[in-house]
């Protein structure tokens, strides 16, 4: 299905750019916040990739639980994508995406991990029947 490939592609391009970032925090820019943007992205690109892995395993889309598994990693991508962007957009440049966008960009990561504990509950009451 495309929206998993799609999912790989971001969750690729985030564990790049929290490799980078990391970096950048351990050489050019002594701020905290950049390690921790760092971090965050890489855990939340390895996550993404998991959800597409056990989708992969999901034969159909009509599977118990597929799309909230999929809208789970993608809130996942794109809360660690606000959070870190704004964090490291205020640590190199000293400016931001837009007002709030490190705290919509943590609840939107939460609620990704929150969907996953859904999609997890869904998948086992199918598999309880």
């Amino acid at each position: 299905m495309m929206s998993r490939n799609v999912i790989v592609v971001l969750a690729g391009l985030m564990g790049a750019a929290g490799v980078a970032l990391g970096a950048v925090a351990a050489h050019r820019v002594q701020d905290p916040a950049l390690a921790t943007a760092s971090q965050m992205l890489v855990l939340h690109a390895a996550a993404a990739l998991a959800v597409t892995a056990h989708l992969r395993s999901v034969h159909h889309q009509l599977a118990r639980g597929f799309r909230i598994w999929l809208v789970g990693g993608v809130l996942l991508l794109a809360g660690a994508g606000l959070f870190c962007g704004d964090i490291a957009l205020r640590s190199m440049i000293g400016g931001r995406l837009f007002p709030m966008a490190a705290p919509v960009g943590g609840s939107t990561m939460i609620a990704g991990w929150l969907m996953l504990a859904l999609a997890g509950l869904v998948s086992l009451r199918g598999a309880e029947k």
